[in-house]
C-alpha cells in the first residue's frame, strides 16, 4: 500500500550536483558565493549559555536525547574537568534555521554534558586532576571552584542560513558538515545524521517504530520499556545495532522501498532523499504509515515465528542464526503487496517458509544477501518474494 502523499516523492528529481561546467561558469559560481558555507563565530560564558538551553526556541534540544547516548559519565566528567582545569575545548557547530534558533551539527554530547552538569544531574567521576571533586555535582561544588566554572566559555560556529536558502540544498551541505566537523571523536552513523537532520513527526515515527518487539527480538536488543533512556541502561548500550540506531534504519528502510520505483543514488542515497521528503507527510499519512508497519510486523511474526528475517544458509542446509536486512526488505514490502491475502497466508504459514527456502535454493548467486545493491537488484529480490506470496495465497 502506497499513500496518496508518498508518489509525491519520486515526481521531483532530487538535484543533479556532477553536472559538467566549463571553467568560466565555475569561475561564475565561485564568484556567486555558491557552495560557500557563511559563517559566524561566537563565544558564551558556560552559565549564560546553559541558561540558553533552557530556552525551546533557542536550540533544538529533541536531537540530543534521540540520538543514542554514546558519552558516559566518566566521559562527561573529564568534558567538565577541562573547562575546570583551562584546557581548550573543540567549539560546538551550530546551523542557523531561523533568526537566533538553532540545531546542533556538530559537538551534541558536549552540550548535553553541560547541561547535564548545570542542571545537577551529572555526578563527576573518573577525574584525573582534581579526583576530590568526584562525586560533586555542580550545586556542591567548592564555592571557589564553582565560581571558576562560572568563568569558563564555550565557543561556537554559526552557519548561517545563507549559506543554502533552499531547504533540500540547506539538508546536503548540513550532511556534509556532519561527516566531516566530527571534532568529539565519534563519527557519526547515517542514520544519526538524518535523526538531527530531519526532526520531527515522521523522525519520531521512526524512532516509536524501531521499539517493536519483533525489531528488538531478532537483533538481539533488549525490550523496550519507558524509561530505558533516563539511566543509559548499560545492555541496551552493548548493542551496536541499537547505538548506531540500525534499528531505526530499518523501519526507514522498509518505508522508502515501498517506493523502489524511485530508487536513486544508491541505497544510503535514497533513504537520505526519502527521510528528507517524507519529514513533511502529515500526520494523517503517517497514522497510515504506522498502522501499516504494525501489522506486516504482525503477519511476520505470525508466519515466519522465530525465523523471521533469517535467511536460509544453502551450503549449512539450514536457517541462518543471524537476521539479515535485505532479507527483511524483501519480506516486508513484499508482506505489505500481500495483506488483502495475510489470513491466508498465515493459515498457511507452513507453505510459505517451504517456498521461502525454496527461493534460496533456486537463488545462490547472491540475490538475496544484499551484497547486490543496484536498483533492479533490490527490485528483483522484492519482487520474487511478492510472487511467492501471491503464489501461496492464490
Amino acid at each position: 500500500m502506497i499513500t496518496q502523499e508518498e508518489p509525491d516523492l519520486g515526481n521531483t528529481p532530487p538535484r543533479d550536483l556532477t553536472t559538467s561546467l566549463s571553467d568560466p561558469e565555475i569561475n561564475e559560481k565561485y564568484s556567486k558565493g555558491e557552495g560557500r558555507i557563511v559563517v559566524e563565530n561566537n563565544r558564551e560564558k558556560l552559565p549564560g549559555f546553559y541558561q540558553q538551553l533552557l530556552n525551546s526556541d533557542y536550540m533544538d534540544l529533541r536531537p540530543f536525547y534521540q540520538r543514542r547516548p554514546r558519552w558516559e559519565p566518566d566521559r562527561q566528567s573529564r568534558l567538565i574537568e577541562s573547562f575546570l582545569i583551562n584546557l581548550p575545548v573543540p567549539p560546538i557547530f551550530l546551523y542557523e534555521r531561523n533568526f537566533n534558533s538553532y540545531e546542533v551539527m556538530d559537538g551534541q554530547q558536549r552540550i548535553t554534558a553541560i547541561k547535564d552538569f548545570f542542571s545537577n544531574q551529572l555526578k563527576l567521576k573518573g577525574l584525573q586532576y582534581w579526583p576530590e571533586l568526584n562525586g560533586r555535582t555542580y550545586e556542591t561544588l567548592p564555592r571557589l571552584v564553582r565560581s571558576g566554572i562560572d568563568r569558563r566559555s564555550i565557543s561556537s560556529i554559526v552557519m548561517l542560513k545563507e549559506s543554502a536558502p533552499e531547504d533540500e540544498d540547506a539538508a546536503r551541505l548540513r550532511e556534509i558538515v556532519f561527516e566531516r566537523l566530527n571534532t568529539g571523536g565519534i563519527e557519526l552513523e547515517r542514520q544519526e545524521i538524518r535523526n538531527a537532520l530531519y526532526p520531527g513527526q515522521f523522525n519520531e515515527l521512526l524512532l516509536e517504530l524501531s521499539r517493536h518487539n519483533l525489531i528488538r527480538q531478532v537483533w538481539g536488543i533488549p525490550a523496550y520499556h519507558p524509561d530505558e533512556m533516563k539511566g543509559g541502561d548499560r545492555k541496551l548500550l552493548d548493542s551496536n545495532f541499537f547505538r548506531k540506531m540500525e534499528d531505526a534504519e530499518l523501519v526507514l528502510r522498509f518505508f522508502a522501498l515501498r517506493n523502489v520505483d524511485h530508487y536513486t543514488r544508491g541505497m544510503q542515497g535514497f533513504l537520505d532523499l526519502y527521510m528528507g521528503r517524507a519529514s513533511k507527510l502529515s500526520e494523517a499519512t503517517l497514522l497510515k504509515l504506522r498502522t501499516l508497519f504494525k501489522e506486516v510486523m504482525r503477519v511476520v511474526s505470525e508466519i515466519y515465528g522465530e525465523l523471521s528475517f533469517r535467511p536460509f544458509d544453502v551450503k549449512q542446509d539450514e536457517w541462518s542464526s543471524r537476521p539479515q536486512k535485505a532479507f527483511f526488505d524483501a519480506v516486508t514490502v513484499a508482506v505489505s503487496r500481500n495483506l488483502d491475502h495475510s489470513d491466508i497466508l498465515i493459515q498457511r504459514k507452513d507453505l510459505v517458509i517451504k517456498e521461502t527456502e525454496k527461493l534460496f535454493r533456486l537463488h545462490e548467486d547472491g540475490t538475496f544477501s544484499g551484497r547486490k545493491n543496484s536498483k533492479k537488484d533490490i527490485q528483483n529480490r522484492i519482487d520474487l518474494f511478492t510472487t511467492m506470496l501471491s503464489s501461496v495465497a492464490a
